[in-house]
């Protein structure tokens, strides 16, 4: 009958060495803190198991290699609340880009009210949706706000007596980071001349990042979408959520069919 351990060659170190990198791989996804600790029971697991058998330990070396070879299972056993977690939380990721987000569908909603309100009053905004390009350096000066996003907060901020109604609101994933922001002008010479300074500040923030920007006109109460320094004047409502969605859903960014005033 065959040993129950053979003698350890290069190739058979390198597998197990394998393994234990996997496993340890595994574990550091699922609990951080108790990864060194099960990474350095492991190495001395196999150096064990290596002198084992080089001394001729063979009840040792097997007793060790049977051990090493359960190690997955009694992992998963430990493990087993973190694995459920960590599986819970790539289902629901998955979930999310194929159903309804009731969070993102409120924030789009008071997104769109609050638009909707400011071009009724005709009360200029500009709103800078965050893709997956940082605004560090580009976004000057500012205020910090950190809020979810509605209709009541927007109207506030854009209001002519507001100290920060001149600058940009930043919405980064579902809610509103910081206001007041000022942003690069476009130096394109053949923006049409009817543009102000709003629609300049959109126009150059998105040829240089993959933002999607929305401007409420104060003098003819339009809103437009800007966006790959483009930009669709008097942008249709329904458009305005569909693409607004994509953005703050962070999703690729989304494609404009690019319209002049």
């Amino acid at each position: 009958m065959d040993p129950p351990f053979e003698s350890v060659t290069l190739s058979g170190l390198l597998d197990k060495i394998l393994v234990v990198g996997l496993v340890y791989g595994c574990t550091l996804i699922l609990r951080k803190e108790a990864a060194h600790r099960v990474l350095a029971i492991l190495a001395s697991l196999v150096v064990a198991e290596f002198s084992s058998n080089e001394f001729g330990l063979t009840s040792t070396a097997s007793l060790l290699h049977l051990l090493l070879t359960s190690a997955p299972i009694i992992l998963a056993v430990i493990f087993q609340s973190d694995i459920r977690r960590a599986l819970f939380s790539f289902w629901k990721r998955h979930k999310a880009g194929d159903s309804d987000n009731p969070d993102l569908s409120t924030t789009v909603d008071e997104l769109a009210k609050g638009l909707q309100e400011l071009a009724e009053r005709r009360i200029g905004a500009l709103i800078v949706i965050v893709g997956q390009m940082s605004l560090d350096g580009l976004a000057e000066i500012g205020t910090e706000i950190d809020a979810k996003v509605t209709s009541e907060l927007l109207t506030s901020i854009f209001l002519p007596y507001s100290p920060i109604h001149d600058g940009a609101v930043i919405i980064q994933r579902e809610k509103i980071t910081s206001a007041g922001c000022f942003l690069p002008l476009s130096q394109n010479p053949d923006i049409a001349k009817s543009f102000g300074t709003r629609h300049r500040a959109a126009l150059g923030i998105s040829e240089q990042t993959d933002v999607l920007v929305l401007v409420v006109s104060e003098e003819t109460g339009k809103i437009s979408i800007v966006h790959e320094g483009k930009i669709t004047y008097d942008a249709d409502p329904a458009e305005i959520r569909r693409l607004s969605r994509k953005a703050i859903e962070g999703r690729r960014a989304p494609r404009v069919a690019h319209v002049s005033e």
